[in-house]
């Protein structure tokens, strides 16, 4: 009797057993989440020109050091995310590439498309912030390509073919321009960059473990968000902005940019995707120009609002958010790449004055030139100045290609698309 009571509690321990097995590995089943995946799109500046060699400036403002943390491994290499994959479609002159793999450092703007460059875009602290906020596996679909408008190389298909106004067409015809020729050649441009954009993230998501090795088509995968970081070549196009210093002179770009919206949602089968506009603030908060940027101050005003004008809109207020990106900038470094301003003035007006050496009387060597820059830099730029240098490494209009920047704009995405996920 005893034996048999001991026969029938291993065999009830046993069923136990089992039954939480099962229920375990059905319940971890059905508790697979789809893969969010989050398309990344733009010119230059979501191509990102901010060189790796900036980021030790990341570390000299206490905001900052934080996020720098973030993206760097113990070693103090740049991070490779093991739960972020990333896929990025970009190219110069007609030669597109693909480059894809764990997301990490080198996903910016690339010389050669399919190879890991010096540079990051907002992607690197979007991929390892919004991975943080989800804490499960990302998928980044990036495409962006240098200068490329809105008005025309994105234009989606919703918003018609490009119509020339009367200010270009008038203009075409005192250059004795061949019209129709130069319409055709519109027309043909038209959209390109919109149908390369639409055909890579179809062509990710047709096979995404080729990108992401861990997927499992069982648990399919969600399009979770969108975000758009253009403007540019929008912003200084004045022949297609004839008005853009007066009130609403960019109004037509914020209805294309809606068409744009519209059209990806149902390109992309993804109805209630939400999407973040990257609002163009090179140069930052215009109410803090300088004299020397204040005529730009009408231009910036004007496009700024009408990028951002679409989540205001009653259609959009509840899944369009603007992000205002001017936040980011930093003033410390608009202050010291003037001062180092001055010293290549300096060093321009020592060689222009001593063209003639040796032969000018009075002229001075190359040689006592330097000497002479040198001895004005240390006079000029403290210690902390030559440090700050080292976080600028483009221009103005990539955000100075600064690290700094370019990190906190891409954490400040994924922190506008986090309240809306998992909802």
């Amino acid at each position: 009797m005893h034996l048999l009571s001991c026969t029938l509690t291993f065999r009830l321990l046993l069923f136990g057993l089992t039954l939480v097995v099962c229920t375990s590995a059905t319940f971890a089943q059905s508790a697979k989440k789809p893969l969010k995946v989050f398309i990344l799109a733009g010119q230059s500046n979501m191509e990102g020109h901010a060189k790796l060699s900036s980021f030790d400036h990341i570390s000299m403002d206490p905001k900052t050091v934080p996020i720098l943390k973030e993206m760097r491994a113990a070693d103090g290499t740049p991070r490779v995310c093991e739960q972020v994959w990333i896929s990025y479609l970009t190219g110069a002159k007609g030669s597109n590439g693909e480059g894809h793999g764990q997301l990490t450092a080198g996903y910016g703007s690339r010389m050669d498309p399919k190879v890991i460059g010096e540079k990051i875009g907002p992607e690197f602290t979007f991929g390892i912030y919004m991975q943080k906020y989800l804490d499960e596996p990302i998928l980044i679909i990036k495409t962006a390509w240098g200068g490329k408008s809105l008005h025309t190389d994105f234009r989606s298909p919703s918003a018609g073919p490009y119509v020339f106004n009367e200010k270009e067409l008038q203009g075409l015809k005192k250059q004795d321009k061949d019209i129709r020729a130069i319409q055709a050649k519109r027309a043909e441009a038209t959209g390109h960059y919109y149908r390369l954009m639409i055909d890579h993230v179809q062509h990710v998501l047709k096979d995404i473990k080729r990108v992401c090795p861990i997927y499992d088509q069982e648990q399919g995968y969600e399009i979770a968000g969108f975000v758009w970081f253009q403007g540019w070549n929008d912003m200084v196009d004045s022949s297609v902005y004839p008005n853009r210093y007066q009130p609403g002179g960019y109004d037509q770009y914020s209805v294309v940019l809606e068409h744009f919206i519209r059209d990806v949602r149902m390109d992309l089968d993804a109805p209630d995707m939400h999407f973040v506009i990257g609002v163009m603030g090179a140069g930052g908060p215009v109410d803090q120009y300088d004299e020397s940027q204040k005529r730009y101050a009408g231009v910036h005003t004007g496009f700024r609002n009408a990028m951002a004008a679409s989540a205001t809109k009653p259609a959009f207020k509840k899944n369009v958010t603007a992000v205002w990106t001017e936040k980011y900038w930093d003033k410390e470094l608009d202050v010291v790449a003037k001062k180092n301003g001055l010293v290549s003035k300096k060093a321009k007006t020592l060689r222009d004055d001593n063209k003639g050496y040796p032969d000018k009387a009075g002229t001075i060597s190359p040689q006592e030139q330097k000497a002479i820059v040198e001895k004005y830099r240390k006079e000029v730029l403290t210690p902390r100045d030559l440090e700050l240098l080292k976080g600028i490494t483009n221009a103005d209009y990539h955000y100075k290609g600064s690290a700094k920047v370019i990190a906190q704009i891409g954490k400040g995405f994924a922190e506008a698309l986090a309240p809306f996920l998992n909802q």
